[in-house]
This record gives C-alpha cells, sequence and structure tokens, in this order.
C-alpha cells in the first residue's frame, strides 16, 4: 500500500511538472522576451558614447561658429532648389529624384536578375559555366566601379547601343511617346542616358548579389538537394520549391544591404551625364553658389531614400524569417 502511494505521489509530480513547469517556464521566457524589448535599459557606455557625442557635436559647433566664414542662406537655397520655370514645369531638383528612383528601381531588377543567374551559374556543376561566371564576378568586383562606368559608357555603351537598333528608339520625336513612359523612363531625350546608367550600375551590383546567392545556395545542407533528386524533381522545380526558399531566409539581410548600397552607388552616373540627384545638386550648387545648403539637401534626400528603403526591407525580412521558421 505505501509502495502504491509512493508511486502515485511520484507520478503526480511529474505529470505536475511536466504540465505545468514547461509551460510556466515558456511563458516566462517568453513574458521575459517581451518586457525586454519593451524596457530600455541605459548601461554606464552608453551614457558615455551620449555624452561625447554631446561634447563632439558642441564642439563643432562652436569651431564653425569662431572659424568657419560662411552665411548661411537657408532660405534662399529652398527657394532655388524648388523654383520652376517660367512654363510651370517640375522644379529640376525634383526631376533629379524621380530619376534617382527610376535608376534605383530598374537597376535593382536587373541586378536582381543577372545576381540570381550567375549566382546559380556560379554554383553550377557545369565547369565552363561555373569559370565564365566567376570570371565575371571577379572583374566586376576588382575593378573601380569609376573606371567600369568610364569604360562602359565610352567604349562599350556607344557600340552596343546601334548594334541593338536602340538608336532608333532614343531618336524618336518626344511627342511620340506616352504618359507611361515618360514616367517610367523619363523624357525620352534622357532615355540613352538612362539606359546606360541602369545597365551600368546593375552590372556592378549584379556581381556582388550573385556571390550572396552563392553563398546562401552553399548554406543549404546537402541532404536537401539529395532529397529533391532522389524524389525525380525536376531541376527548375527542386530550385523554385525547395532550395530557394530556404537560401531566401539566409540572403534576405544581406540583399537588402546591397539594395541599399545600390541606391547610394547611383550618384556615380552622374559622370556620364544622367540627370539624376547628384547631378542635379552639382549644377544647381554651382549656377547659385549655395555650395553647403544645396548639398546639404541632397546628402537628406538620400538619407530618406536609404532609410525608407532599409525600414521596408527590414519588414520584408522579418516576414520571411518568420514564414521560414514556421515551415521549418
Amino acid at each position: 500500500m505505501s509502495t502504491t502511494g509512493r508511486e502515485s505521489r511520484r507520478d503526480n509530480g511529474r505529470v505536475g511538472r511536466r504540465d505545468g513547469g514547461d509551460d510556466n517556464g515558456r511563458v516566462g521566457r517568453r513574458g521575459g522576451t517581451r518586457e525586454s524589448r519593451r524596457r530600455f535599459q541605459p548601461t554606464r557606455l552608453d551614457g558615455i558614447l551620449l555624452v561625447g557625442l554631446v561634447l563632439a557635436a558642441g564642439w563643432l559647433w562652436y569651431r564653425s561658429a569662431i572659424g568657419v566664414a560662411y552665411r548661411w542662406d537657408w532660405p534662399q537655397a529652398l527657394l532655388t532648389v524648388f523654383a520652376t520655370s517660367e512654363a510651370g514645369d517640375t522644379p529640376f531638383f525634383l526631376m533629379g529624384i524621380y530619376a534617382t528612383l527610376r535608376l534605383s528601381a530598374w537597376g535593382a531588377v536587373l541586378a536582381t536578375i543577372l545576381g540570381v543567374l550567375i549566382g546559380v551559374g556560379r554554383y553550377s556543376e557545369v565547369r565552363a559555366l561555373r569559370m565564365f561566371c566567376g570570371t565575371y564576378i571577379q572583374i566586376l568586383r576588382n575593378i573601380p566601379p569609376l573606371v567600369f562606368i568610364f569604360i562602359f559608357y565610352f567604349f562599350i555603351s556607344s557600340q552596343l547601343m546601334p548594334l541593338l537598333g536602340l538608336d532608333v528608339l532614343f531618336n524618336r520625336p518626344a511627342e511620340d511617346a506616352s504618359g507611361w513612359q515618360r514616367f517610367l523612363f523619363g523624357p525620352p531625350a534622357l532615355w540613352e542616358n538612362l539606359i546606360s546608367g541602369v545597365l551600368c550600375i546593375s552590372f556592378i551590383s549584379a556581381a556582388y548579389i550573385a556571390e550572396v546567392v552563392r553563398a546562401g545556395l552553399s548554406a543549404i545542407p546537402r541532404g536537401q538537394w539529395e532529397a529533391g533528386e532522389s524524389l525525380g524533381i525536376p531541376v527548375l522545380d527542386r530550385y523554385r520549391f525547395v532550395i530557394f526558399p530556404q537560401a531566401l531566409a539566409r540572403i534576405v539581410s544581406p540583399l537588402a544591404g546591397q539594395y541599399i548600397s545600390l541606391v547610394k552607388d547611383s550618384s556615380i552616373v552622374s559622370l556620364i551625364s544622367v540627370q539624376e540627384l547628384t547631378f542635379v545638386g552639382s549644377e544647381i550648387a554651382n549656377s547659385s553658389g549655395l555650395l553647403f545648403e544645396v548639398w546639404l539637401l541632397v546628402a537628406f534626400v538620400y538619407f530618406l531614400l536609404c532609410l525608407s528603403l532599409s525600414i521596408l526591407l527590414r519588414q520584408v525580412e522579418r516576414r520571411v524569417t518568420r514564414h521560414f521558421h514556421q515551415f521549418a
């Protein structure tokens, strides 16, 4: 009788620990995590860094007030930047922002397509294809972007456009362009420069995206490849349904950083007369003499564009990661 009582108490204790202990532990851990996310507890190092930043900002303001002989004229700078012509056209500064958005959007689309194809080819079992993709990556990653843009624009683009018959498209009358064509590609007179700029930044970014894709494919366990092959799944379906969903959760974060770099790198194409934000800012600053004000406005616009893109891509990263862990 005593033995049975001890066994029943032992079993009840085990059940109690299983039913209550794990759940309470999980709830406690979850609750603690949420509370730690809500509460921000600054450390001593945070306070030292904050005080250091405040002192540095105050010192820079003091030195600029007594040592920089420059008269700030922000009202005139804002009037100059957002001034319209007599015909009431869009301000030149806003046209530069629109051009930057077009460059970044089309460059990201083309760079993603090329980067995925080259990354898959870099991981291919065909040696010739793997060597070609590896050579492309090594060349584009080890040549300064400025040098590549000059080579592409003055030696390749001038020969490639007539070869593809695009010069006929560029020389068409401006009245023939529809509204959606102007919205997507800008004024017809600047289409040639726009396409050259998009090709330049997309070719450069594609080399880095390809390496990100290759690293993501390399991180997939070999068993996943063998499982898809043993089930007789075709190669395209194997990549689409088995490999890429797992690789996407691993590469979404570095891809986000590469897209933000693409937006900033779009300023380089101003050297080939693409009228984007940097080109427009340079023209306005040189013609008005308001150098600091105009360039600070240009930097602020780039900051807003990259910050907005960073927030958007962070939400995408969280959704992809949550979806991956849900079905993993």
